[in-house]
């Protein structure tokens, strides 16, 4: 059982950090589309963010390991 929620966890992260990380670079994108001038400010807001979710398979990973050997 605990292997089961090892995987749960791991696996639910790594699949909301690639949607989150989709979403993110979409959407900013599709904002230097709409503004070229404001490029510089939106790619540095976009890579802090994809940084921010990042860490959330990291931290799947740290508590599956946890759950499994704890």
């Amino acid at each position: 059982m605990d292997l089961l929620a090892a995987a749960i966890v791991i696996g639910l992260g790594a699949i909301g950090a690639g949607f989150g990380n989709g979403m993110i670079v979409s959407k900013t994108v599709e904002g230097i589309a709409r503004q070229p001038e404001a490029k510089s400010a939106l790619q540095t807001t976009m890579f802090i963010g994809v940084g921010i979710v990042e860490v959330v398979p990291i931290i799947g990973v740290v508590l599956g390991f946890l759950i499994f050997f704890g």
